[in-house]
């Protein structure tokens, strides 16, 4: 009576003996297996070629998508390059709020932005981005710790914007010194498509947004 050979001890002695196709090459034209590309015995040989292949194509997929995940980054890096030197380029600290908005607008093609802050210096009264800001507004500004991006709820904050009708999609940064828990402003950008700016986004990007307008702007606080 033949006892079957236990799969186990079979797939051991292979390993133990990487030698054994070398002494037995002509096994390897001989075993056939299922191919689960064709549906066809294929031989050992040919299916090790399979195996390849597919390693191949999902290590040529990695790469192409770490490519495009680079070059997605370096675009981004550019335009962030190109607003802090709008930044820089601001004639006097007044002038800081046009050129944040300004500058996000040109360097990001952002169809439209705002900005509001609050617990300005006196001589900022009356200005426009000082104007309209509720005590909701702040009350919401404090909620947020982290960049909103996604469908406009009918947010006050949206109603800033120069044209707000139309607006399906936003993001909402809140502006805060480092260490401080309360908002003393917000930043908003607005557009009528609504996939641009979606909650399946990351944040970080706009964090490093905020933290730099947040940094520019404290000046203008009393």
């Amino acid at each position: 009576m033949t006892v079957p050979l236990d799969h186990t001890l079979v797939a051991q002695y292979l390993t133990e003996h990487p030698n054994f196709f070398e002494e037995h090459a002509e096994l390897l034209g001989e075993i056939k297996l299922a191919s689960p590309l064709t549906g066809r015995a294929v031989s050992l040989q040919e299916r090790q070629m399979e195996v390849m292949r597919d390693k191949y194509k999902a290590l040529e997929l990695r790469m192409s998508n770490l490519m495009r995940l680079a070059s997605e980054n370096e675009a981004i890096a550019n335009k962030f390059h190109r607003w802090t030197k709008v930044l820089l380029e601001a004639e006097d600290v007044g002038s800081m709020p046009h050129a944040v908005v300004s500058g996000l607008k040109s360097s990001f093609d952002v169809p439209q932005a705002t900005l509001r802050i609050w617990d300005t210096a006196p001589d900022y009264l009356g200005e426009w981005f000082v104007n309209g800001v509720s005590e909701d507004a702040r009350i919401f500004a404090n909620s947020l710790m982290a960049p909103y991006c996604g469908t406009n709820k009918d947010f006050e904050a949206v109603r800033w914007l120069e044209d707000a009708t139309g607006i399906t999609s936003t993001v909402i940064i809140p502006l805060r010194k480092p260490g401080n828990k309360n908002a003393f402003g917000l930043l908003i950008l607005g557009s009528s498509d609504p996939a641009r700016f979606t909650s399946l986004m990351a944040t970080d990007f706009l964090v490093h947004i905020g933290e730099t307008t947040s940094t520019a702007l404290a000046w203008l606080l009393a």
